[in-house]
């Protein structure tokens, strides 16, 4: 048993009591630090995510809660035009002998006036829906690519190794001169 513990001792793996020195193996030391910034970003990521998140339904719905007022003023408009057309076409049966014509005339165009204020307001509120959608989808794609990003570098950082460095720096030295003998 006391061999086993002095051969550790000798790696590096056990340091004595009472000592203070680096770890150097860093297959020890990266799953731990990486352990602790993964759950300090997950920790405090997820509450800046969720409030822009909530900040961004919450407009939604104040904007979909505005549009449905214009729409239910759009409606009360359309209540008034059609009492007032109630009213225009009693007019109409009175004086039907004289100005039958331009009475039509100004039902329909207080018709066509109210269904076109009526479509600019159903246009305007859908417009406002899709736009206030999409920018809450691409704001929601660019923190999703943030953190692929930062998951990629930090799998690439955790797998890459000095001997695989040194491979990589050779190959990419080797294609720079392959480049610059082609190009003379």
């Amino acid at each position: 048993m006391k061999n086993i513990t002095d051969s550790f001792l000798c790696l590096g793996y056990w340091p004595s009591a009472g000592s203070f020195g680096f770890n150097t193996d860093i297959l020890a030391t990266n799953p731990i630090n990486l352990s602790v910034v993964l759950g300090v970003l997950v920790f405090f990521g997820k509450g800046v995510l969720s409030d822009l998140l909530d900040n961004r339904k919450q407009r939604i719905l104040r904007t979909i809660r505005n549009s449905e007022e214009l729409r239910e003023g759009a409606i009360e408009q359309l209540e008034k035009a059609r009492a007032r057309l109630r009213k225009v076409e009693t007019e109409a049966d009175r004086f039907r002998v004289n100005g039958y014509s331009e009475i039509e005339r100004e039902k329909l165009n207080l018709i066509n006036s109210i269904y076109t204020t009526l479509e600019q307001l159903e246009n305007y509120k859908n417009e406002t829906i899709n736009f206030e959608q999409q920018r809450a989808i691409n704001q929601v794609r660019q923190r999703v690519l943030q953190q692929a990003l930062r998951g990629a570098l930090g799998t690439l950082n955790s797998c890459l190794n000095n001997e695989l460095h040194l491979r990589t720096i050779s190959a990419n030295i080797g294609m720079f001169g392959a480049m610059k003998e082609k190009n003379n």
